[in-house]
């Protein structure tokens, strides 16, 4: 089985939903020329998912209510701004 790295970039957004083979590894966030990124370690041969992303800037409330689910991504920066990426995995 071979795996590759791969960049998905992010809107900085509230929500949103991206494309990602199953079963990637998300490595890091950052920024690359200003553009938010995740980078993942990817089987290429399997199939995409739709995973959903919340993102936070610093001081923003983040609602758990309802048995909200989040995982913690990473972190990054757009000048002086902070945002805080969360995979969301339901209720």
């Amino acid at each position: 089985m071979k795996k590759v790295i791969w960049k998905f970039e992010l809107e900085t957004t509230d929500k949103q939903r991206i494309k990602i083979p199953l079963g990637a590894e998300i490595l890091t966030i950052q920024t690359q020329d200003g553009v938010p990124c995740i980078w993942a370690l990817v089987n290429p041969d399997n199939t995409n998912e739709d995973i959903f992303i919340e993102i936070f800037g610093t001081g923003h409330e983040i609602n758990y209510g309802m048995g909200a689910d989040r995982k913690y991504l990473g972190t990054y920066q757009l000048g002086s701004l902070v945002f805080h990426v969360f995979e969301y995995l339901g209720v």
